[in-house]
Formats: structure tokens, sequence, C-alpha cells
């Protein structure tokens, strides 16, 4: 198993990633690379640098040292196609549904055809079809949120960057969306980096595991999860890694 993981080309290194705010430094010297259509969980303390190591992935950011490549490449948002899902559905108010989706690709001018069966698509694997009209006013809170996560799987990005989609779901809809964005992501065959407090959900989802330390943030471990999807969270070997990680975090 590790050795068909090795055969597969990084598709983002993070090379000796710091960032400083005046004096204080938040992230310390990170170093990792993301295989090409891996599923990566990051999860660490409240309070430790997510949101800036998020911010520095994004380019929103400058890192004080160090630097992001994709396909070998400085990461640079004008040349890349990053996309980005965040805790508050952003779906656009005034579009519907499938202009929502639409949206991006037609910003990158793609063409009309490419635009239309993308958007089918999404309709279809997300299950919007038939609110494809109706505007996100219209539409529950986790189905906005559909919009938004079927948004950015349509661009196909180099790197999409989740944060915290699910946060203020109850668990049942989490569960619902998190089963959602996993078939997504094996359709298509993105690279995903997905930032969560929650270590269960890190564990239903993540091909690996990044754990980083208190601030200053350094990896302090990374934990590849060897369970085929969709995951059982009943299952002993699932238990087991959800401690493992939770124990990680709070012992210093």
């Amino acid at each position: 198993m590790e050795q068909t993981k090795n055969q597969v080309p990084d598709k983002v290194v993070v090379k000796d990633l710091t960032k400083k705010f005046g004096d204080l430094l938040v992230l310390d010297n990170l170093n990792f690379a993301i295989k090409k259509n891996e599923f990566v969980c990051v999860v660490g303390p409240t309070g430790c640098g997510k949101t800036t190591f998020l911010n520095c992935l994004t380019k929103i950011v400058d890192s004080t040292e160090g630097d992001i490549y994709i396909d070998g490449v400085s990461a640079d948002p004008q040349k890349h196609n990053i996309s980005f899902v965040f805790q508050e559905p952003s779906a656009i108010p005034w579009l519907t549904v499938e202009q929502n989706i639409a949206y991006g690709l037609k910003i990158k001018r793609l063409p009309a055809k490419t635009v239309e069966e993308r958007v089918e698509q999404i309709l279809k694997l997300m299950g919007l079809t038939e609110f494809r009209k109706s505007y996100p006013a219209e539409l529950s809170v986790s189905a906005e949120q559909r919009i938004v996560i079927g948004r950015s799987f349509a661009m196909q990005p180099d790197l999409l960057l989740m944060d915290e989609p699910y946060g203020q779901m109850d668990i049942k809809v989490r569960f619902y969306l998190e089963d959602e964005v996993i078939r997504l992501w094996k359709e298509l065959g993105s690279t995903v980096v997905f930032i969560t407090h929650n270590i269960e959900e890190a564990v239903y989802l993540a091909d690996r595991v990044i754990i980083l330390s208190n601030k200053p943030a350094s990896i302090k471990e990374e934990v590849y999860i060897d369970l085929p999807h969709p995951r059982d969270i009943s299952h002993p070997q699932f238990i087991k890694y959800r401690e493992y990680i939770t124990n990680s975090i709070k012992w210093w």
C-alpha cells in the first residue's frame, strides 16, 4: 500500500513554510507533500495557527519564509486553479443553483459546451438537479453548502482547500455532506486539503491526517488512515485512529 502511494506524483509541496506577524512566530518551518488526488485533513489544538496555515496555502497572505509549489511551480492564484470552501455558505444569492455552479467556469472563460457539461455533472452528483432554477435563499443551509462545494469541484482545481465547511451543522447533516464530498472527490479526482477541529470527521474523510502542534505550529505527526470508504465509525480500527489522534493533540 505504501509503495503504491509513493508511485503517485506529488501535486503540492510545502517547503520550509514559516509565518511571523512581527515578532510572533505562528508557523514554524512546515515541510510536507500532498500526492495527486490525495485527501488530507489538518488538525491541531485550538489557536495553533490552522487559519494562518490555510491563508498561506491560498496565498491570501504571504509566507515569511518558504513557499508552496503546485506541479513543481511556485503556487500562484493567477496561474493555478485554487478553490476554497469556507465554513459559512457563500453561494451568490442573486444567482440560481446552476448559475452559481457555472460562475467560476465562466470567469475562466471555458467553452460553453464544457461549462454545460460540468454543470450537469455537478448537479447530478450533488443531487441538485431538481433545484437547478432555485435561488440559495429558497433552499436549506445544507443544500446551499452543497452548491458551494459543487461549484468548487466544478473548477477541477489544482488544489481544493476546505476550512471546517460543516462546523455549524448538526451531526446527521454533517455525515450526509461528508459522504457527498467523498463521492465528488472520488468521481472527479481532486486534491483536497480539509481543515477541521473534529477528529472523527478527519478520520472519516482523510487518506492522511496532519497533526499540528501548539503555536508556533509545526508538524507533530502524520497519520495514514488505512480504511476503505465509506467508513464505519463503530469499527474498532476507526475508533483506534480517532483515539490515537485525539491523544496526540491532547498531550504535549
